[in-house]
């Protein structure tokens, strides 16, 4: 090895909680990381509007400035780290940072899942690297398994539950039997949920991962606006618990799923939303504000990633894979690097992504029905006009009042689109009593 290397220096946009950590774990571990990257990794420089703070952080190892683009303007930084969020500026000084010829490494999600495509194609031209560990689940190395790992396979399916408030609040509703409302308190008392949570429990923030993740596995553009994104604002305490009767828990899940069932050029599913798992999958006993990952593929078959998928030192530690990764690189033909997305720029496809009325899944359906005869009959018989199956059944007396009944049905595999049908009928029933809940169900075997 040559040690007469001079180190790679780095900038740093933003120094908050992800910035502090990997100031921290570079410092902590500068000796193992020397060893594995072949040179040495340095801070130079900081921009953060915050200077006393940012100085309180990195004392005199490095220079603190208030503006960004005199850290992408100086000719010594090698690369760019960008900690700033979403969309606007951030976007502005990845772009400026990659026509710069710095290599950029990014924990930015919605940046990429938005306008990844451009950035990506950007940084392409100019020869350099973008590397996004950190912007999907956190120390979960999951983008370098997608890319690297399971080069050899044909990815089928990934599912995941990769945003840590909304299982810190599923998880909380199904052991203290509490509602959203309550749960949500708790995550914002633990600090797992921001003041205005939205991000997260509406399903963006799972989404924007989600959409990173589908590109890697099949080769397709980033395209969030193309995902079906629902959230967990609407789950109710009776039906986690009528889940739990049946085996099953319900996680918020990103599904990307190949269907190989349709005509040419086939078609995938992106898509966030409720989900209820056999509590017999590891994935199903995830909980807390942990991540979990699953991917099936042909020749590996069913492999799982589990770890933290937030936090200032777990995500640090998938930025300075990335720092690791281009220094190793540093050198090498921009042509014989792995591509930002997995598959070699010309061989990305316009697989569509599929509308979610064309989603094929199983379902969950909680009615309040009246308590008289021939109201299951004739939800049967809507049901089998319209080709849905019925897989198990459970009837329940109603918290609503006397003379109701919770009428439970899981159904066998359909597509979104006739269930909505068969729905739109039997909400139109006199007996039917109350909004027909409707959770999707997944296998993931």
């Amino acid at each position: 090895m040559n040690h007469t290397l001079a180190p790679i220096r780095v900038g740093l946009l933003g120094i908050g909680t992800v910035g502090g950590g990997t100031f921290r774990v570079l410092q902590r571990n500068q000796a193992e990381i020397r060893r594995r990257a072949g040179r040495g990794i340095e801070i130079a420089m900081v921009a953060d509007l915050d200077v006393a703070r940012a100085k309180a952080i990195v004392g005199d190892t490095a220079q603190v400035v208030d503006d960004a683009r005199r850290v992408i303007a100086e000719p010594a930084i090698d690369i760019v780290v960008e900690l700033i969020g979403g969309c606007g500026i951030a976007k502005t000084l990845v772009l400026e940072a990659i026509a710069a010829g710095k290599h950029v490494v990014t924990a930015n999600k919605a940046l990429l899942a938005v306008h990844g495509t451009e950035i990506f194609e950007a940084a392409r031209a100019r020869g350099v690297v973008v590397a996004f560990e950190a912007a999907v689940a956190g120390g979960i190395p999951i983008i370098k398994a997608l890319r690297e790992g399971l080069t050899a396979n044909r990815i089928d399916w990934i599912a995941g539950i990769i945003n840590g408030t909304t299982n810190f609040i599923l998880s909380e509703m199904r052991s203290k039997g509490l509602d959203f409302a309550a749960a949500l308190k708790d995550a914002q008392a633990h600090g797992y949920a921001e003041a205005d949570p939205t991000f997260d429990i509406e399903g963006i923030d799972a989404g924007h991962k989600a959409t990173i993740m589908s590109a890697i596995a099949f080769g397709v553009p980033v395209q969030f606006d193309k995902a079906h994104v629902e959230g967990i604002t609407a789950l109710q305490a009776a039906d986690i618990r009528y889940a739990e009767q049946l085996g099953y828990r319900i996680k918020l899940l990103g599904i990307t799923k190949r269907r190989d069932d349709l005509p040419a050029p086939g078609g995938i599913e992106l898509r966030v939303h409720p989900t209820l798992v056999p509590a017999s999958r590891l994935i199903a006993n995830v909980e807390g504000a942990m991540n979990a990952v699953v991917v099936q593929a042909d020749a590996v078959g069913t492999t799982l990633y589990y770890g933290k998928g937030a936090g200032a030192e777990p995500t640090a530690s998938a930025v300075i894979a990335d720092l690791v990764d281009i220094t190793r690189l540093a050198t090498a033909d921009p042509d014989h690097r792995v591509p930002s997305l997995a598959f070699q720029p010309h061989a990305i496809t316009d697989t569509p992504v599929l509308p979610i009325g064309e989603v094929v899944t199983s379902f969950y359906l909680r009615l309040v029905v009246a308590d008289e005869a021939g109201v299951l009959a004739t939800i049967a018989q809507i049901l089998a006009g319209h080709d849905i199956s019925i897989d198990a059944l459970l009837q329940r007396e109603s918290a609503e009042g006397e003379r109701q009944t919770d009428l439970i049905i899981l159904t066998h595999e359909t597509r979104e689109g006739r269930m909505r049908a068969a729905l739109a009928l039997m909400q139109a029933l006199p007996t039917v009593l109350a909004p027909i809940v409707r959770i999707r169900k997944e296998d993931l075997s």
